[in-house]
């Protein structure tokens, strides 16, 4: 069955042509014009993947993103044609997995899009491959299997990127981890020095967490170096 992708963008043109390169890659692809047409369809339906304008009629393209992630784990992908960095943090701040600024290479989307089912795929077979591997330690507790991840018996509400960044860092505690390292194996792309993704990712897990920058008790800043979440190995059941 071909996976779906969800399209939503007031400018037809633009959604058009996404349709048909998507399409051209054998994807199902859903076109929606407004946000409202799109939580209609999700009321109903589960893509596989969304692409977001920003700027949409009604409703901001980041406003959309924050509703979906209260529901919805699937990888959102923001279309922006401001090249500001705020405005790509605010997308990933919010619960985006990537940004994609206008205008763009047909191609290079199709690509950005790929690599993120790519990860979303990845990481479904690894849950049902890992026999309910789980990490347990300090009232943190991850089940790879389940995706269900809780924190003093509180559920944490995770994105996949979000659910493999916590499981890298505390699959290799007391080890300190470059950006470029995480970037690379939770990504799985080349590490461009620009990239202030991972920065904006441990932003929001800490914030999920309820952890306070300058004194967080699990994620710590290594200044010049990366991150780190501090103890032994982890406890793996």
């Amino acid at each position: 069955m071909a996976l779906t992708i969800l399209v939503v963008d007031d400018e037809k043109e633009i959604a058009d042509l996404v349709g048909l390169y998507l399409s051209g890659e054998g994807y199902q692809v859903i076109k929606c014009y407004d946000p409202q047409s799109a939580l209609e369809y999700l009321e109903q339906h589960t893509p596989d993947l969304a692409l977001l304008d920003v700027m949409l009629p009604g409703m901001s393209g980041f406003t959309l993103c924050s509703k979906i992630r209260e529901r919805f784990r699937f990888p959102v992908i923001m279309l922006t044609a401001k090249v500001e960095d705020v405005d790509k943090i605010t997308g990933l701040t919010i619960g985006a997995d990537d940004y994609i600024t206008k205008p763009f290479n047909p191609l290079e989307m199709v690509a950005r899009v790929k690599a993120q089912l790519r990860r979303s795929i990845r990481y479904n077979d690894a849950q049902e491959a890992n026999g309910g591997q789980i990490i347990d330690f300090n009232g943190l507790v991850i089940n790879r299997e389940t995706h269900e991840c809780t924190l003093y018996e509180k559920p944490l509400s995770l994105t996949p990127i979000e659910f493999s960044l916590l499981w890298y860092l505390c699959e290799n505690r007391g080890k300190v981890l470059s950006s470029e390292m995480i970037f690379e194996h939770v990504w799985g792309e080349k590490y461009l020095d620009s990239n202030n993704t991972v920065m904006v990712h441990i932003r929001r897990l800490r914030e999920k967490m309820g952890e306070t920058p300058r004194n967080p008790k699990f994620i710590k800043t290594v200044w010049g170096v990366g991150y780190k979440i501090e103890g032994g190995l982890p406890e793996k059941v």
